[in-house]
């Protein structure tokens, strides 16, 4: 493009768009496809103006618009039932879900993708990737109460780890500890899949009374439009709305743009701007800025609304002067929102910006029109039909097929006499097998990352990592509270897309009632390959299926989440991984359950719950014999429901005082982490499983068959606790007993692993590679 041309590009206004129809665009450089640019055209009956082609061009991203998923992501809402529904202040479609935990109170959450800026620029990319979450919790009318972070890095002793998982941990830490929220749990999984293309999602959580909901709508013919908090700056470019729909390629500078840089302590001030504005009831509607930026806000505001916007863009407070139009569009500079205020609250809505310092430009104002035009200097260089920016984009369907090397995955079983695995049989052998399992990248004690977060900031955590799910109390006068857990197994659904994603979300669920709550509401964040590989499209088709049903099978609603496509290096794409994040209520904190027995548990029963089948496939023991074959553990929706009722009652009439659930690693996994959780040691003997079962005790320590649990009985309920589930049907195992005098994990018959062996193992393997 000539200079003459770029400077005429620059300044483009619809009237010099309608008259130069031969100015050639750079639709591609900006990731729109040729036929997407020929949609625009015919849409708008002209080429679109630069700032219109900046608008359409990120809210059609793959990241914005869902183009190559919607259709898909459909079933979620096709498939709720009235039940369903009954707790749903807010569904899918808003900037987070709401749902009502009662007397008054509702809880919103949500789960997003920062990934690729996260491999390009680790601090910022994670950090940010906290305060674009939090900022979506903020717009829904809530305040921000706690964060979690399910982390993929590629081999943990690649060089390149280094970089990318100090970058990220301090990133997560450094924003979310300067906004005063708690980290309450999350993941970190270690795999060379996910070398090129770490997975860094953030989830946040708020709280609300029922008054406070806002929606992110621009209704009221002559309310004005504000933009507040932080000025727009070149940060960002095109950012996660172009990074996170594209692969990399070096040929293309464009994909490659700054990654936004974060200001934590601007963020705590809006927080408390936008909470004093809510409580005055100051905003009629209000949208964060986040992934496209202005381009988004100015388009869901005024699609969602019932008329029109006009917005002078001359008037939004910059950091860079050079900035073009389109630039100022498509910036995804941090701590910012747009918000609709009525005339006669203008005054008291500057008033609350002084008391907090924030800065503030009223940009223009909600018409009747249905059109949202933006002007630049009073030349009009947008005028569109906001719904075809918003919500009214490319929808494909794009081609899937099973791919012709599933098969042969599937037929490769880690049990099988093919295989040809030497198992360990001995005591010894299972004793050193067992230490090798906690120490390995996957399993082993991460407390390097989380006490590098606080956790318990602001007084209200009643359960944080290492246990299962994190629990926050939301009204402290009568001890309300709710619970998440996020989980994903990347091997479970490479092995099978649809088992896999129903296997996250039985696995999350699980762990929200292991903490003694009754699961409630989902959101995911579905991060895959590119779209355009029909294999990675089935994957991709197979899960939101397999999360569909199961999600109506358990009758827990999804209320919003995230996709997150194109993440892959080269041709290579990441293993499927859905992370689920389940919320649950808790009536009472102060009954949760946590995942290791204390002390004065001595002489506690240990009891099993669920059958243990020879269920290796995609295991953690078989991923550190380099195995990836055969198929996951079997989905029973139906048991982990049962399962799932047990541990609820039993925690909410006392009957259990810990509770783990069974699921990567094993037995052996659940009862070393239950033994160190607070360093107090067991005895647990294998006989009654082994011969109920028909297994050895190999497959008793190591399978990873679903819908188990371990609990700790108080001696005084294990009459109680055993009428429960004999009434309920549901398959125990008294296994053994809690041992405080003996300070070991003493699996009896087979090997003692002293506390301090178990530890030395579990604790040691992060800091070798990162302390």
């Amino acid at each position: 493009m000539s200079k003459d041309v770029a400077q005429e590009f620059n300044i483009d206004t619809v009237e010099n768009a309608s008259a130069t129809p031969q100015v050639q665009l750079p639709w591609a450089e900006l990731g729109l496809k040729e036929n997407e640019f020929d949609e625009i055209v015919k849409i708008l009956g002209r080429r679109p103006t630069a700032a219109e082609l900046a608008m359409y061009s990120v809210m059609w991203s793959e990241h914005c618009s869902y183009k190559s998923t919607k259709n898909h992501l459909r079933q979620f809402g096709a498939k709720v039932t009235e039940e369903m529904k009954k707790d749903l202040m807010v569904g899918i479609g808003e900037n987070a879900g709401v749902t009502d935990l009662g007397d008054g109170w509702a809880v919103t959450f949500k789960i997003e993708s920062h990934n690729s800026p996260s491999y390009v620029e680790p601090y910022q990319g994670a950090a940010t990737g906290i305060g674009g979450i939090v900022r979506d919790i903020i717009s829904m009318g809530a305040r921000p109460v706690a964060v979690m972070d399910p982390l993929r890095f590629g081999a943990i002793d690649h060089p390149d780890s280094q970089r990318v998982v100090h970058g990220v941990v301090s990133g997560i830490g450094g924003y979310g500890n300067s906004l005063g929220l708690p980290n309450i749990g999350g993941e970190t999984v270690f795999d060379p899949i996910y070398q090129g293309n770490p997975l860094v999602n953030a989830l946040a959580v708020g709280v609300l009374r029922h008054e406070d909901l806002r929606l992110a709508n621009a209704s009221g013919v002559g309310n004005k439009v504000v933009l507040f908090g932080a000025r727009t700056g070149g940060d960002g470019i095109g950012g996660a709305s172009v990074l996170a729909s594209e692969s990399f390629d070096d040929s293309k500078p464009s994909k490659r743009p700054a990654v936004q840089v974060g200001d934590p302590f601007a963020e705590k001030v809006l927080i408390e701007c936008c909470l004093e504005l809510f409580k005055a009831s100051l905003v009629e509607g209000i949208q964060d800025l986040g992934a496209a930026g202005i381009s988004c806000a100015t388009s869901e505001l005024a699609s969602n609304g019932e008329g029109g916007m006009h917005v002078e863009l001359t008037s939004v407070l910059l950091r860079d002067s050079t900035l073009t139009p389109g630039e100022i569009l498509m910036s995804e500079s941090q701590e910012r929102m747009m918000a609709v205020v009525s005339p006669e609250n203008v005054e008291a809505f500057e008033a609350v910006m002084a008391k907090w310092g924030v800065e503030y430009s009223w940009l223009g104002e909600v018409t009747d029109t249905n059109r949202l035009v933006i002007t630049w200097n009073g030349e009009v260089i947008v005028d569109v039909d906001p719904k075809t920016v918003a919500h009214d984009g490319p929808v494909y369907d794009r081609p899937y097929s099973r791919p012709d090397w599933q098969d042969a995955l599937q037929a490769d079983t880690f049990r099988s006499s093919a295989a040809g695995q030497d198992l360990p049989g001995t005591g010894e052998q299972l004793k050193a097998a067992v230490l090798e399992l906690i120490a390995s990248p996957n399993l082993c004690d991460k407390s390097w990352i989380t006490r590098q977060y606080d956790r318990y900031v602001g007084g209200n955590t009643a359960l944080a990592s290492p246990d299962d799910a994190g629990v926050v109390r939301v009204d402290e006068a009568s001890g309300l509270g709710v619970a998440i857990a996020t989980d994903a197994n990347g091997r479970y659904t490479y092995l099978d897309p649809y088992a896999g994603a129903q296997l996250a979300l039985a696995e999350s669920y699980r762990n929200v009632a292991t903490s003694g709550a009754i699961p409630a509401a989902v959101s995911d964040c579905l991060n895959y390959g590119s779209p355009e590989d029909p294999d990675v499209m089935w994957q991709l088709a197979e899960g939101i299926r397999g999360l569909s049903d199961a999600c109506m099978e358990l009758g827990v609603p999804v209320t919003g989440g995230n996709v997150s496509l194109y993440n892959q290096t080269g041709e290579k794409a990441i293993h499927p991984t859905p992370v689920v994040a389940t919320l649950g209520k808790l009536d009472d904190v102060a009954r949760r359950t946590p995942s290791g027995w204390r002390a004065e548990a001595d002489g506690q029963a240990i009891y099993l719950i669920g059958k243990t089948l020879d269920e290796l496939d995609g295991s953690e023991y078989a991923n550190l014999r380099g195995h990836l074959g055969g198929l996951p553990p079997k989905v029973d929706l139906a048991a982990e429901k049962a399962l799932g009722q047990v541990l609820i009652n039993a925690s909410r009439d006392g009957m259990i005082d810990a509770a783990h659930d069974l699921s990567e690693g094993g037995l052996a996994a659940a009862l070393s982490e239950m033994v160190l959780r607070y360093g107090v040691g067991a005895r647990v003997a294998l006989d009654e499983i082994m011969a109920r079962d028909g297994i050895d005790a190999f497959t008793a320590l190591f399978s990873e068959t679903q819908a188990r649990a371990l609990v700790a009985v108080p001696r005084s309920e294990e009459v109680r606790f055993n009428d429960m589930t004999s009434a309920r049907g549901i398959t125990v195992a008294r296994i053994g007993v809690v041992d405080a005098e003996s300070n070991a994990l003493e699996v009896q018959g087979h090997f003692t692993a002293s506390v301090e062996e178990l530890r030395e193992a579990h604790e040691g393997t992060m800091e070798k590679y990162f302390g």
